[in-house]
């Protein structure tokens, strides 16, 4: 370690410099931080809780930052005759106004003190748009200029933002992040006019933030969930999904061992393939396609699954 001062503008600047490593690229284990983004009634809150026991297999390592009006406490004890589980006893920090970036960082570091796992965060939306969040603050900063300038007003509160995203990267544990979506337009000319075209789905919380996350899963109103961006490769370039109990256990595999054949494609459980069989009795189409190409199947599921027909009209 060394001191070594920089002369790069008027006031020169003293950092502490460490030496520099060469070395061969080494498969550590790792932490995921997945990112769920959606709209209202999407499912973001349980698909969370889902991964996250997926992921430490434990209710009680599991804690749920929410800023979501204690919509958490709702899934206590809930029972999910779809998988045949019953939401056990997690975590909850209740997370009200003002949404200051501080408040949340205050959050994950009282996760990490009382021995957390998993922590989710639900929802991040707040940090950005909320009362007193960035865009409040923001606004703040514009208002106290004597000639505004909204582009000079970031300088203040870009650091604080970037220190709440930062100790989600940093943190030793996993982290999920839920974030509210919206449609996204933009104006186009037609016969002369200036009309809405819708473009996607568009988070509400500052723009790339996204690219901070190892995987990020984009849920529409039925839970079908497709990944935006995936570095695991569990999920890239397949269909359409309802993420489960194992999307956390396979996650949890990568991080352990990383990608490997096995846990490329998710397991499913019989509640799920019989879930999926009653579909294709009562004719909708594509399913047992979707099945096949989304999930690891057994001799015994992959049979039933084949045998599967609709029902007479």
């Amino acid at each position: 370690m060394g001191l070594t001062t920089l002369a790069g503008g008027a006031m020169p600047a003293t950092i502490i410099m460490s030496e520099l490593q060469y070395r061969k690229v080494e498969r550590k284990k790792a932490r995921v931080r997945l990112g769920l983004s959606g709209p209202a009634g999407s499912g973001k809150t349980l698909t969370a809780l889902l991964i996250a026991y997926g992921i430490t297999g434990d209710w009680s390592k599991i804690a749920l930052i929410d800023s979501e009006n204690e919509s958490a406490d709702l899934y206590d004890q809930k029972y999910l005759p779809e998988y045949g589980l019953t939401v056990g006893e997690f975590n909850v920090i209740p997370l009200s106004a003002p949404y200051h970036p501080d408040r949340y960082i205050q959050s994950i570091d009282l996760c990490l003190k009382h021995g957390a796992e998993v922590i989710i965060i639900d929802s991040i939306t707040h940090e950005w748009n909320g009362v007193g969040g960035c865009l409040e603050l923001h606004d703040v900063e514009v208002s106290k200029q004597r000639t505004q300038n909204g582009f000079t007003a970031w300088a203040k509160v870009t650091p604080l933002h970037q220190k709440f995203v930062d100790r989600i990267l940093t943190a030793p544990v996993h982290i999920i992040t839920t974030v509210r979506s919206k449609s996204d337009y933009i104006l186009t000319e037609k016969n002369g006019k200036q009309v809405p075209q819708k473009v996607g789905m568009a988070a509400q919380t500052r723009e790339g933030f996204e690219y901070e996350l190892t995987v990020s899963l984009d849920l529409d109103i039925n839970h079908l969930a497709l990944s935006s961006k995936d570095r695991t490769g569990l999920f890239a370039d397949k269909p359409a999904f309802v993420p489960n109990v194992m999307t956390g256990k396979a996650i949890r595999d990568w991080c352990d061992l990383g990608v490997t054949e096995s846990i490329k494609r998710l397991p499913i459980t019989d509640a799920m393939l019989d879930k999926a069989i009653e579909r294709i009795v009562n004719g909708e189409h594509g399913i047992k396609e979707k099945v096949k190409s989304t999930y690891s199947l057994t001799d015994d599921q992959r049979k039933k699954l084949e045998e599967a027909k609709p029902k007479a009209a």
